[in-house]
């Protein structure tokens, strides 16, 4: 009997967890290359490294800057990195999903046009936030047990 969260797969993303983690992987991707593309992302002139005083809007709706595209790009990458193996993908979720419940509360409570908000962060991305802080760490949780189960079986 192998260990869950030790287990490998032969194949990319096998398991529902891991098809998971890949779904996340290639949406932060895409979401990180769209917020240096003009025309998904209106007033890219005002694209700045970090800080509230970017003004670059991805969809027109989700203040960007730099720093946030990157760490979009970053999370892509250990997504898909992570979606080959099973463990990894189970901590890729959770953890993932609670850097962004943190992210989402610190959206929160630091105002918009604060120097500490230096990511920058506007309502919809505080949002966004919480819907992946809540579906990351939910499927995390929920396909690793199943996934977890089979495991004993192999």
């Amino acid at each position: 009997m192998v260990s869950s969260t030790t287990r490998r797969t032969n194949g990319f993303a096998e398991t529902p967890v891991q098809k998971a983690a890949l779904v996340y992987g290639i949406v932060f991707l895409i979401v990180g290359l769209g917020g240096f593309i003009p025309g998904l992302t209106s007033n890219i002139e005002s694209l700045q490294f970090a800080g509230h005083t970017s003004e670059a809007m991805l969809l027109g709706i989700f203040q960007v800057s730099i720093l946030h595209n990157i760490v979009h790009l970053l999370y892509g990458v250990v997504g898909l990195m992570a979606a080959r193996a099973f463990g990894f993908s189970r901590q890729y979720l959770i953890w993932g999903g609670a850097v962004y419940a943190v992210l989402w509360l610190y959206g929160l409570f630091v105002p918009h046009d604060s120097g500490a908000n230096f990511v920058p962060l506007n309502t919809a991305d505080n949002w966004l936030h919480f819907v992946l802080a809540v579906t990351m760490i939910g499927l995390g949780i929920l396909l690793g047990r199943g996934g977890a189960r089979d495991a004993a079986y192999d």
